[in-house]
């Protein structure tokens, strides 16, 4: 579908500076990502390049602080691998929602299995009890 899309941008001479723009940005939200830290990174878009500055868009002020105080290192990264930038401006979109990483459940180690079993034989039958039973079941 996307391979379709491109094409029949690329095939149509109004729409190939739409195409083209799309892959920059592309390129530039792919190479932000390989050099801003994780957490940072997938809480951030890239909106845009303009003379040279680059526009992140982050869901709020916290991130946005941060990547103002990591914008040298990063346009400094960025300009390593190609990219045009020599500014950094972030701009805190409330609004915007960034898919959040799947979490895998942690499990239990033996050593804290042990433990809890051998502490939840020591408790009467009680809601405590039951649902120690079913941690140490589900999370082992």
């Amino acid at each position: 579908m996307a391979q379709r899309f491109k094409s029949l941008l690329s095939g149509n001479q109004e729409l190939r500076p739409l195409l083209t723009k799309a892959m920059v940005l592309s390129a530039l939200q792919r190479h932000f990502m390989d050099v801003a830290p994780p957490r940072l990174a997938q809480s951030s878009q890239v909106l845009g390049l303009q003379s040279s500055t680059l526009t992140i868009a982050v869901g709020n002020a916290a991130v946005a602080a941060k990547l103002r105080q990591l914008a040298p290192e990063l346009v400094v990264m960025l300009q390593n691998r190609g990219c045009e930038v020599s500014r950094i401006h972030v701009k805190v979109q409330v609004s915007f929602i960034r898919s959040h990483p799947v979490s895998t459940p942690r499990k239990l180690g033996k050593t804290a299995q042990d433990a809890l079993t051998e502490f939840s034989q020591t408790l009467d039958d009680s809601p405590l009890k039951l649902a120690l039973k079913r941690m140490i079941e589900t999370k082992g």
